[in-house]
């Protein structure tokens, strides 16, 4: 039983460590133990929660921002590096779904993406010229959404930004965006 505590809680830290935004219910169904064991695990490791993790990695992010302010990342801000990759993530609350259906509303995946390609641009003005979207499948209220963008080609002032949302490992939304350094500039986004 020790040993077997032992290499779950090694699996854990290594898996943790590949994917910090996992939360206690997801990592119990994966490791077919209780919630309550992840937690003692968590603790045992000194790995904190998930909202604790995913501040710490905010806190550290948001100075790194250049074309936007912290709060204007649609999403929690989590990972920058500047001109080449980006994480975000949306926990889908009440006010962002349809009241009906519970389904989040199309314009927040979009914002989530715009803004996470914008804050990619090492520049004090990048706006959107272009984007090609897809939505693949709806999310719904309690879900996460976690973003990644990545700059794919710098041209002069362009970046060209892959954007892909995800639910659960599985894609919600795709796009590419391309986004202009402005700054300075009063030209055409053509």
């Amino acid at each position: 039983m020790v040993n077997q505590r032992r290499k779950r809680r090694d699996q854990l830290q290594y898996i943790l460590e590949q994917d910090p935004f996992l939360t206690d219910d997801q990592l119990a169904a994966l490791f077919g133990v209780s919630v309550a064991t992840i937690r003692l695990d968590r603790m045992a490791l000194g790995i904190p929660e998930l909202r604790e993790r995913t501040k710490e990695m905010a806190a550290t992010v948001h100075s790194k921002l250049r074309s936007m302010h912290g709060m204007e990342v649609i999403g929690e801000l989590v990972q920058l590096d500047l001109g080449q990759y980006g994480i975000s993530i949306l926990p889908v609350s009440d006010a962002l779904v349809f009241e009906r259906t519970r389904i989040l509303r199309g314009h927040h995946l979009f914002a989530q993406g715009n803004s996470l390609a914008a804050a990619l641009v090492n520049s004090p003005r990048a706006l959107t010229a272009r984007a090609e979207v897809r939505f693949e499948r709806p999310v719904y209220l309690d879900q996460r959404v976690v973003c990644e963008a990545e700059v794919e080609e710098q041209q002069y002032n362009r970046y060209t930004i892959a954007v892909n949302s995800k639910v659960d490992g599985e894609t919600v939304f795709s796009g590419q965006f391309v986004v202009a350094d402005v700054a300075g500039k009063e030209e055409s986004l053509k």
